[in-house]
Parts: structure tokens; C-alpha cells; sequence
């Protein structure tokens, strides 16, 4: 499923959450490429987007593991938590392009 979620806009190393059916997303820029992930933290439950963007990586607010923006990856504590899901990102006509996510599993 594609999903428009509106102008590309984001600044470099600024990620927002997005609400979508029943999911939440979390997009980030960096260098000038766009990121997505699930947002919802698979271990403590808490909101990615609450957290902040340290280079490649978004710290989870509850529990400060860090996830790749790129791959979806644990970085800083293997073990503690599952990998995030990524999601492909695309930029159209000025506006960000969400591929190959489900808003209603």
C-alpha cells in the first residue's frame, strides 16, 4: 500500500510521528534522505517519535535503546528488544510517500 503523508518538509535530523488507521509511523530526514519505522517501541510500548534523533539512530524514550532509521536495527542494547520494522520511503512531487505499510493488520 502506498500512503501520501503530505509535503515533504521535514528538516534535516527532525523526524515526526504519523498516525495511520490503527498504526503510527515515525519519519525522519537525514541527509537528506527520508526514514521510516514502526513507532510504537516493541519493548517498552512507549512512542519513537517521543524520543530524540541522535545521527542515525532514534532513542526510545522509555528505555534509551537506539534503533538504525535505516534498517530498523537494535544498535545500543541486542537482546533487551526486537528490531523495528522500516518502511521504504519515497519523495513525489514534493510530498512523502509511504511504501508497503499495512495501517490495519
Amino acid at each position: 500500500m502506498r500512503i501520501n503523508l503530505g509535503p515533504a518538509n521535514l528538516r534535516d535530523n527532525e523526524m515526526r510521528g504519523f498516525q495511520i488507521g490503527r498504526k503510527n509511523v515515525v519519519v525522519a530526514r537525514i541527509a537528506g534522505q527520508y526514514r521510516a519505522l514502526d513507532d510504537w517501541c516493541n519493548h517498552a510500548g512507549c512512542l519513537l517519535s517521543g524520543g530524540r534523533l541522535e545521527k542515525q539512530m532514534v532513542i526510545c524514550p522509555c528505555h534509551e535503546v537506539g534503533f538504525d532509521f535505516q534498517t530498523g536495527k537494535n544498535l545500543t542494547s541486542p537482546g533487551v528488544c526486537d528490531d523495528q520494522p522500516a518502511f521504504q520511503i519515497t519523495v513525489e512531487n514534493g510530498n512523502i510517500i509511504l511504501e508497503g505499510f499495512d495501517p490495519n493488520p
